[in-house]
C-alpha cells in the first residue's frame, strides 16, 4: 500500500519504539522519509519502501494556514504591474 505522506504528519508505525511510543512526526520527504519519535525525540530515516511497509495509519495532519488560502501571490494580483 502506498501511503500519501506530508511533512508535519504524525503517523503510527506497526512496531512500538523501545521508548514505548508508536507515533512519529514526519520531518523529511524525499527518497527517504525522515521521522522523529514523539516519545523520546529520536530521529530515524527510512526508505520509502520500508516506510510504506511499516506505517499503520496517519494519526494527524497539520492544518493548512487559512491566511495562505484564497490570497493570490503578488504577481497574480490584477492590479500588479505587468513585467
Amino acid at each position: 500500500m502506498l501511503f500519501d505522506v506530508q511533512i508535519g504528519d504524525v503517523v503510527q508505525l506497526r512496531k512500538t519504539h523501545p521508548c514505548g511510543s508508536q507515533e512519529w512526526l514526519v520531518t523529511r520527504i524525499g527518497a527517504d522519509i525522515g521521522l522523529k519519535c514523539q516519545g523520546c525525540g529520536r530521529k530515524v530515516m527510512l526508505t520509502r519502501r520500508a516506510f510504506n511497509k511499516s506505517v499503520k495509519r496517519c494519526v494527524s495532519r497539520p492544518l493548512a494556514n487559512p491566511q495562505d488560502e484564497g490570497t493570490p501571490a503578488q504577481d497574480e494580483r490584477p492590479d500588479a504591474p505587468a513585467r
